[in-house]
């Protein structure tokens, strides 16, 4: 009997030791200790980004872990069309027999992969690597093509490297004059506000362009409400006002730079009052924004999806990073250019192979040195790597037609994809769909095999946030009887497929020493990075060459990584959205987030506090716009554009211009707003038109 008291007592302290990790949601990858009962979290005040303090969705996070939703049990659909539970051998033969199948028949493309920007490095790397060596397939993408690849493209056009953030979010803090577009991390990443609070408490200003007035726009002295879509002209308007004030570097320029003439030209047709016609922003505006960021001994300029999730949302971005050339600012202290990025390992999921067009440390796929360095590491021969695929939006678009079987991971693309009814339709008529999940979600209810998967705090990996700092997500408890880990599904399954002997690994560990190799003298270099030095240092920052190098917090001190050591601005003209409204759709239609959802809402729309908050999704009119339409707050009607339908409760406030409405994006069914969407891309990024399009207005029984 008092063994049995000893042993109670032993598995109380095990349980309410906390064990020092990472919140599951935004890139900030907030620092919290947790314990191992999956009580509720507490933030970790030693970890240098958050500094103990967390949002709503991190507070709520470990209350997914014991979900009576969780998935327990692989599932295949029956005879019946039902998903029924079945053991993980049936379920394995079942997935190995539909890949060979679709491949025998129409080759070996026509098996899709689609990852997402929450795995971890070690399973971003793994699933690149599982499709182009197990699946021999080149159709492979993310979610974060929804995400960052319109920043990320700009970035490496102008600096010659993509890491959203250059320096550390601390410096932020320090800037004295911050122009923030399109975003909104009030709501989106809350715990980032304390860096802006004290940059306005060291007597910074906050300039915040943006069509809503969001709570971010409400704590900023300066708030731009341009029309949606107009972004670049925007920034050019800016950069008008600097050069004909006399209020650029000059200096930082000529040494610095390339490509200031052009730039200059195109700004030169960006007079202040065509902006104001075009933006909707008054030239008054324009002129005390520009004399801020122009006269600051530091400043910041940072863009979020506003204006990169645009089907000119390239273009947007360099016009930002044109601003900050003009300043001087990358590279200086306390200053620069960066792109907040959203999903919580967005940074490290784009860097390592699950991109349609790069293979581990941000090489590009058709560079023969990069893949004959991978392939090396890999143990195959480089002419057996597959060239470049699909972005994610195209590969949704081939499904059922050329894509003929599809494996996701953490994509919930019947929520998240653009004009989501044509997606969901092709995914229907798909030969085989599988989904590794943790819960029930939109897409996996579609599939025909669905696979549970082992959640944030079950499994170890590392993540790198929206700085750059490769960090340690530690494992707090072992995952349920008869769950995975996706490393170990992955591992499986290449196994299944006679491709076994390339995915030998003792632990997770050994998967990122894998990914460190093949990531040496890449853009996004982890060789140096190691389990120990994270542990050593609260995260290590990229490029990391060798086991020797500190890190790299902070990046353009000295030049920068293109051919000619200089930055590029680049020539960019405003154009129209790829659809505006007009006499049918007389209304703009502008998607984002809320404070107590994130992402799809396949895990947060589960969590009673958060849906308590936030338990429908809105319709944002301008109160004339509502009285125009005969709107009442609360009424449920019908958005229509081009693409479908949805219904909404409405919510009049001032904080939405007149011509705009706004509806966040975590639901689905007849709540998804992206049956709406516009799947139009950016050329260069692929990115889609998730922020412009044209809407009508539909009173329900009309």
């Amino acid at each position: 009997m008092q063994g049995v008291i000893l042993q109670t007592i032993n598995k109380q302290k095990a349980s309410s030791v906390a064990v020092a990790t990472h919140c599951p949601y935004c890139a900030l990858q907030c620092g919290m200790r947790i314990t191992r009962d999956a009580a509720a979290p507490s933030g970790d005040e030693a970890f240098p980004v958050n500094n103990g303090a967390l949002c709503v969705k991190g507070w709520t996070a470990a209350e997914l872990l014991n979900h009576p939703d969780r998935l327990l049990r692989p599932m295949k659909r029956n005879a019946r069309g039902a998903l029924a539970p079945v053991s993980w051998d049936d379920v394995f033969k079942a997935i190995a027999e539909a890949f060979r199948t679709a491949q025998a028949k129409h080759g070996r493309d026509a098996v899709g992969v689609l990852g997402g920007g929450s795995l971890t490095n070690e399973k971003a790397y793994l699933l690149g690597k599982f499709a182009r060596v197990a699946l021999r397939t080149a159709n492979i993408d993310y979610n974060g093509r929804f995400c960052m690849s319109s920043a990320a493209a700009a970035a490496i056009k102008a600096f010659g490297v993509d890491r959203g953030l250059p320096f550390p979010v601390a410096d932020i803090a320090r800037a004295e004059v911050i122009l923030l577009a399109g975003a909104n991390p009030a709501e989106t990443m809350p715990p980032l506000m304390q860096y802006f609070e004290r940059s306005r408490a060291n007597g910074g200003l906050l300039i915040v362009a943006d069509p809503r007035r969001t709570i971010t726009a409400q704590s900023a002295q300066l708030h731009l409400r341009l029309i949606p879509g107009t972004d670049a002209a925007l920034a050019g308007g800016l950069l008008h006002i600097l050069i004909r004030d006399g209020l650029i570097d000059e200096a930082y320029i000529r040494e610095r730079t390339e490509g200031f003439n052009e730039a200059k030209a195109v700004a030169a047709t960006y007079w202040p009052d065509r902006v104001e016609r075009i933006t909707g922003v008054a030239e008054a505006q324009l002129a005390r924004a520009a004399h801020a960021l122009g006269n600051a001994r530091s400043a910041m300029i940072l863009t979020a999806r506003g204006p990169e999730q645009q089907s000119q949302g390239v273009g947007n971005a360099l016009s930002f990073i044109n601003l900050a050339l003009a300043l001087g600012l990358p590279g200086r202290p306390d200053s620069g250019f960066g792109a907040i990025t959203g999903q919580g390992n967005g940074q490290g999921g784009r860097e390592h192979g699950q991109k349609a067009d790069q293979l581990p440390g941000y090489r590009r796929i058709d560079d023969p040195a990069a893949r004959l360095h991978v392939a090396r590491v890999w143990g195959v021969e480089e002419s057996e790597i597959p060239g470049p695929g699909r972005s994610a939006n195209e590969l949704l678009g081939s499904l059922g037609g050329d894509i003929k079987a599809l494996f996701t991971i953490g994509f919930n693309f019947a929520v998240s994809a653009p004009d989501a009814s044509q997606v969901i339709g092709g995914a229907q008529r798909l030969d085989f769909l599988c989904a590794s999940d943790f819960f029930l979600s939109e897409t996996a209810r579609m599939a025909d095999v669905v696979l549970p998967a082992a959640m944030w705090a079950e499994e170890e990996g590392t993540m790198t946030n929206l700085e750059g700092r490769v960090i340690r997500r530690r494992r707090v408890k072992p995952p349920p009887l008869g769950v995975k880990s996706d490393i170990e599904i992955i591992c499986d399954l290449a196994a299944r497929l006679g491709r076994g002997r390339y995915f030998q690994y003792a632990n997770v560990e050994e998967v990122f020493n894998e990914l460190r190799i093949a990531s040496q003298g890449g853009a996004a270099d982890y060789s140096g990075v190691t389990w120990q030095k994270i542990e050593a240092n609260q995260g290590v920052y990229w490029p990391c060459p060798n086991e020797a190098h500190p890190g790299t917090p902070r990046l353009f001190t000295h030049s920068f990584p293109t051919s000619s050591g200089r930055a590029r601005f680049h020539a960019v003209r405003h154009a129209p959205a790829a659809e505006e409204p007009d006499a049918e759709y007389p209304l703009f239609l502008t998607t984002g987030r809320v404070l107590a959802q994130y992402q799809s809402g396949a895990q947060t729309r589960r969590i009673a506090r958060l849906s308590e908050m936030n338990a429908d999704p809105c319709a944002e009119f301008h109160p004339r716009a509502a009285l125009a339409y005969g709107l009442r707050d609360g009424e449920t009607i019908n958005l229509v554009t081009r693409r479908g339908s949805a219904k909404f409760k409405v919510k009049v406030t001032t904080g939405i211009r007149e011509d705009t409405v706004f509806v966040p994006f975590h639901w689905g069914d007849e709540q998804s707003v992206n049956r709406l969407t516009n799947a139009a891309l950016d050329p260069v990024s692929r990115m889609p038109e998730f922020k412009v399009c044209a809407v009508r207005v539909e009173k329900l029984g009309a």
